[in-house]
């Protein structure tokens, strides 16, 4: 009788993740890792990429750091076209790059702004990496599936693909007025929908694809927000950046085999009030 832990063993498979050097994404690599997989960490940041894939190369594990904007096609081919050379394969794929503000940092305080006087150019940014980045991955990384007739695309989606974002809870009345900006629950609700659509072009021929939406996971958030966002989950506390890990090694690997088209929730409950 074949072992249960067997269905996660990622050995002899090569996985792409893209913003791998990113809050979550340099626990997806790892996870990935640790389950046998060589890895492609590709991030726009190549010293945090390089650092991420350093660590798995000294845990004695196999990963390549790639630098990769992917609101390019070109750069986004070369990306693949690195697993290929390196490992001579592609069997996974993470789509894991995004803009998800905080506040204080991006585009010079933008998110401080009322939807009607909403940036253009942002919101095109945004649905740029968001969007039309995985598309260009998911485009690049087929083919080289397709090689060999199977293979896996995992994107990182968001509860906010499902629902509107409570603003109430970005509102710290001791600070200036604060939105979630239209672009991130636009863009991850387009996410899931060009999921469902990948799954059911590539119906038939070896790839699945599926979504992972976390809630939020807590990247030192004031106290107002954590405590208003906890307040609203039935576990009554953010995720740990660790948390998502397992659900995407489940994903990544056979032990989902019998999953396309779908969106795995790990969201401490948020979704099932």
């Amino acid at each position: 009788m074949a072992h249960i832990l067997k269905r996660f063993d990622l050995k002899n498979r090569v996985a792409v993740v893209t913003g791998g050097a990113g809050l979550l994404g340099q626990g997806f690599c790892r996870t990935l890792a640790e389950a046998g997989a060589a890895l492609v960490v590709a991030d726009r940041d190549q010293p945090a990429a390089r650092q991420v894939a350093e660590e798995i190369t000294a845990q004695g594990g196999q990963a390549l750091a790639v630098e990769v904007d992917v609101t390019r096609a070109d750069s986004v081919r070369s990306m693949a076209a690195a697993a290929k050379n390196a490992f001579g394969r592609l069997d996974i794929l993470v789509c894991s790059a995004a803009l998800d503000p905080k506040f204080d940092a991006h585009n010079g305080g933008s998110y401080n702004q009322d939807f009607e006087h909403y940036p253009l150019e942002s919101w095109r940014q945004a649905l740029d990496v968001n969007l039309t980045g995985v598309f260009l991955c998911a485009q690049a990384a087929a083919p080289l599936m397709l090689e060999h007739d199977a293979g896996v695309m995992v994107m990182i989606a968001s509860i906010y693909g499902l629902g509107a974002p409570d603003q109430r809870i970005y509102n710290n009345p001791e600070k200036a007025l604060q939105y979630k900006p239209a672009y991130y629950p636009a863009s991850k609700a387009g996410l899931l929908g060009l999921t469902r659509y990948l799954a059911a072009y590539y119906a038939g021929r070896g790839i699945r694809v599926n979504a992972l939406s976390p809630g939020g996971v807590f990247n030192d958030h004031d106290d107002f927000f954590n405590k208003e966002y906890s307040a609203r989950t039935m576990l009554g506390r953010m995720a740990d950046k660790d948390e998502m890990n397992a659900a995407l090694l489940f994903l990544a690997s056979d032990a989902s085999s019998y999953m396309t088209g779908a969106n795995l929730l790990v969201d401490g409950g948020w979704t099932a009030w």
